[in-house]
């Protein structure tokens, strides 16, 4: 075991209660994810990645949590936990849990303790100010700073029993943790060290870059139209995340081998990546950066934009390119998150939805950095068509839609149509495993409806297929097992003008390895040598006259 084991590794993301219910309340659970174990193993993945399964409230789908040494009840108990790990393991599957410490849940009893009294020893365990100077507290503008929440609304909320506020960039039901107070700190670094003394292989680590905050907590800038201030400048990329990650190293990961760190980190540039992946800095091991699925919003929030290939390809360049000598990448299309990639990158139609989707793929695991994979996207799922804001179960879309027609005059259309195609619930939908009703996710009522296309994509009919979308990301995941110019080899940008085709190289000692990947609906002539070895083409035939059909992928392998 090397310590850059991950860089031949693929990550599968399973988001729990949308992956398989094995006792028919409509919830996934552990004893679901146990039962497809051998399904994960013949896809080839080498980590498991779980969100929260940490006893919740729910108000987050579980990121709000109550308790962080525990499962919550809806999805197992330890132990059944310790014989999912103890499953994988048995397969060469190691796995990482969901490590949410910007904030908890209201209902954690250190947010109790810390709300109960002004003079309570946990009350500085979270951010507590008085209203504004000069305003009277609980009244509309008397927040302490001017930011909104995440999921709208504004960040602070008033306890009436000490008249004074809490912050929470997400849900009021989940404060935020004060990491400026060292015991909150030895707190997590010990809840961590528990579970890696269990046998977990490491922790994604939710929004780990807001957990430094400018202190004093600054005001934001007021954009034109808007209920409350973008407060990023005072919560990301703080003073102290150095520092804060170096001391959870220490404290938590050194002297132990074999384990991923990957932090999620909005608004993340390439320089500070670098610090935090470089690996003797001792912070994390990769990071989740956002540029590449915010490549198609514009500075209205409620007006879709379309991709620019050009601009998708700057990005991943300049992502490749910054971290090529040092740090690390990590490569995603989809997570709880984000959309399905094929209904937002590619083409979603019956006609195309098979091509673009294995395009997809190749494009992102042939680059340089760590694959992850997002439950169901190697069946190609879609998004799902709502009717209605009714069909969506988000806290985040429900108070934008909110905040969007009550506060910022728009129509329920124009807000319905942006939370169609980027929603989350979209990746949120059951996991489909066959064509029977609830598409075998649940015998009972799911918790969001499951989509209708279930009947024609599902994991039953695509194992039995060897040309489908799942046993093609099998071959992604063997080509970059077996061959060690997708893991370590440079990478080169090829036709960067090109609108259509995404194309480029990588290279290690005498090994070249040529990408292409058509991005549109059309032939497209590449102007390139595609001498060499045809190792994967999603299409039947090799190009003809160097024509790339629409959605298309190739990739070739030379000697140079």
């Amino acid at each position: 075991m090397t310590d850059s084991w991950w860089k031949k590794a693929v990550v599968y993301q399973i988001y729990p209660r949308s992956f398989a219910d094995s006792d028919g309340d409509g919830m996934g659970d552990l004893r679901g994810i146990i039962n497809h174990l051998d399904y994960l193993a013949e896809l080839g993945v080498d980590v498991l990645w779980l969100s929260p399964i940490y006893p919740s409230p729910q108000d987050d789908n579980g990121y709000d949590i109550s308790d962080y040494q525990n499962i919550e009840p809806l999805f197992g108990d330890l132990a059944t936990f310790d014989e999912l790990l103890a499953g994988a393991h048995a397969r060469g599957i190691k796995l990482i849990m969901d490590l949410v410490v910007n904030h908890s849940s209201d209902e954690h009893r250190w947010f109790l303790e810390s709300r109960s009294s002004k003079d309570n020893p946990k009350r500085d365990w979270y951010w507590w100010q008085p209203a504004r100077p000069g305003m009277e507290p609980g009244t509309p503008g008397a927040e302490p700073t001017n930011w909104g929440s995440v999921f709208g609304g504004p960040a602070w909320e008033f306890d009436e029993k000490t008249g004074e506020y809490y912050l929470h960039l997400f849900s009021k039901k989940q404060p935020d943790l004060n990491w400026e107070n060292p015991e909150v700190r030895q707190a997590v670094y010990a809840m961590m060290r528990w579970w890696l003394d269990r046998g977990v292989d490491g922790f994604r680590m939710d929004v780990i870059n807001m957990i430094s905050k400018v202190v004093p907590l600054p005001d934001g800038r007021l954009s034109a139209g808007a209920a409350y201030a973008d407060g990023s400048a005072g919560f990301i990329g703080g003073p102290r995340l150095h520092e804060f990650l170096q001391e959870m190293h220490r404290e938590v990961f050194a002297g132990r081998e074999g384990l991923l760190t990957v932090g999620e980190t909005p608004g993340v540039t390439v320089e500070e990546a670098r610090l935090h992946t470089d690996p003797d800095r001792h912070e994390v091991d990769m990071v989740f950066q956002f540029d590449h699925v915010w490549v198609d919003r514009g500075p209205d929030p409620w007006l879709l934009v379309p991709l620019q290939l050009t601009q998708l390809k700057a990005i991943f360049g300049r992502w490749q390119t910054g971290l090529a000598d040092l740090g690390w990448n990590s490569l995603y299309w989809n997570n709880h998150d984000q959309p399905r990639a094929v209904s937002r990158y590619g083409d979603d139609s019956p006609a195309n939805r098979v091509a673009s989707a294995k395009m997809l793929g190749t494009v992102l695991h042939l680059h340089r950095g760590t694959p992850y994979i997002y439950q169901g996207e190697e069946l190609g799922m879609t998004n799902y068509p709502f009717a209605g804001i009714e069909d969506f179960r988000d806290i985040e879309a429900l108070g934008q839609y909110r905040q969007a027609l009550d506060m910022e005059g728009r129509t329920p259309e124009e807000v319905l149509t942006v939370l169609r195609a980027r929603g989350r619930d979209n990746a949120r939908t059951p996991m489909q495993w066959d064509a029977s009703e609830n598409a075998g996710f649940t015998t009972g009522t799911p918790w969001l409806k499951v989509n209708p296309n279930h009947r024609e994509i599902n994991a039953a009919a695509q194992q039995a297929d060897p040309e489908s979308v799942f046993h093609w990301y099998r071959k992604l995941v063997a080509l970059r097992h077996a061959e060690p110019a997708v893991a370590d080899g440079d990478f080169t940008m090829l036709l960067p003008h090109d609108e259509r085709l995404y194309a480029f190289t990588r290279r290690l000692g005498g090994t070249e390895l040529l990408v292409i990947g058509n991005f549109s609906g059309e032939p497209v002539r590449a102007e390139l040598d595609l001498s060499g070895e045809l190792i994967l083409n999603n299409l039947p035939g090799a190009p003809a006259d160097s024509t790339i059909a629409p959605w298309q992928a190739v990739v070739y392998k030379r000697s140079v």
